[in-house]
């Protein structure tokens, strides 16, 4: 072995010991400034609206559909429409008459292209639009990201706010930044019913957390946002992805058990209720039937519905702050972790 073999296993080892997941670091507490937890603001500023989460569910069927995007946005909570068999001019009208902020996703295919130009065509310029593929550092992102730039850069007023994704890496954070995103969508692979990782050996499964560390400190731009996505199994889980970078939090799992999330209610064999979870790019998303990376998954059914979910996190997010010696989200950007 000479001294370049040594000087790369080195390299590798040193890198290995900086992957690290939710479940590896605890976050070091400093000294309470409020006298109550209901003191602290959970609030972010997202886009052009102000939402009072930095929560969202996943874009996914089984997680959120037209009646779940209103409660949400009634209640001035952020969300993503998903892209499956979505009437995206009549969603948007929908949500234009409720004086509503419109959140659609699209994929990079033909298809995205005509449900954006549909849209612009009607004058339904919506408010956010996700670009979301599970490999999102690709040829097909940049494409669509410049045609996007190009048709608003008369009118940039009229621009959607971006997110593009899922990425995993740094150099991909730079490239989308470049391409005109103005969020990124980081995780790949670490949902529980994604199998990205399993079929190709690729993504952030166990290593989520330190991604989303890598991905946030890689941003060129100061306005550009972080949404970490996949992999959250607990409430603190959230708290930590925001202490590593994240500026919003995609959440699947944890969304899709609840009484008025959209999956099929299912009887086990236990006797118990279960909801039906799976990943966009299984054999149960709208007929896929090529490249399949996602599972179905039954998950024991929840006794509160999206709302009581919110309230309940947004109790443990303002804890978190009180722990972490401020007064709203801002206090998360100094907190350490050991």
């Amino acid at each position: 072995m000479n001294i370049n073999d040594i000087n790369k296993y080195t390299y590798l080892f040193i890198y290995m010991l900086k992957r690290f997941d939710f479940q590896h670091i605890n976050l070091i507490p400093k000294k309470c400034i409020v006298n109550s937890r209901m003191e602290c603001s959970t609030s972010l500023k997202f886009g052009k609206y102000t939402f009072n989460m930095p929560v969202m569910p996943a874009n996914m069927e089984c997680v959120i559909n037209d009646d779940i995007a209103i409660k949400l946005a009634t209640n001035n909570y952020f969300y993503v429409h998903h892209r499956f068999n979505l009437n995206a001019i009549e969603f948007s009208k929908k949500m234009r008459k409720l004086n509503l902020p419109v959140s659609i996703s699209v994929g990079v295919n033909d298809d995205a292209y005509k449900t954006l130009k549909d849209l612009f065509n009607e004058n339904l310029f919506p408010d956010y639009v996700t670009i979301d593929i599970a490999h999102g550092h690709s040829i097909k992102m940049e494409k669509i990201l410049n045609w996007i730039k190009t048709t608003f850069l008369n009118e940039p007023s009229k621009k959607p706010f971006i997110i593009a994704g899922n990425v995993s890496t740094a150099e991909a954070v730079v490239d989308l930044e470049s391409w005109g995103a103005d969020a990124i969508k980081v995780g790949i692979g670490p949902g529980s019913a994604c199998t990205t990782f399993n079929a190709t050996g690729f993504g952030s499964r166990g290593c989520q957390a330190s991604v989303i560390r890598d991905c946030a400190l890689a941003r060129k731009k100061a306005h550009s946002l972080i949404v970490a996505d996949g992999g959250i199994k607990d409430p603190g889980d959230i708290v930590k992805s925001l202490v590593l970078g994240a500026d919003m939090v995609m959440i699947g799992g944890m969304f899709s058990a609840l009484t008025d999330s959209p999956g099929s209610v299912v009887k086990g064999e236990d006797g118990r209720m279960y909801k039906e979870f799976w990943g966009s790019a299984s054999a149960f998303q709208s007929g896929k039937t090529d490249r399949i990376e996602g599972t179905k998954k039954l998950l024991l059914l929840k006794h509160n519905g999206i709302l009581e979910e919110f309230k309940y996190l947004k109790e443990c997010l303002q804890s978190a702050i009180s722990y972490g010696g401020g007064k709203d989200l801002s206090c998360l950007n100094d907190v350490v972790y050991m």
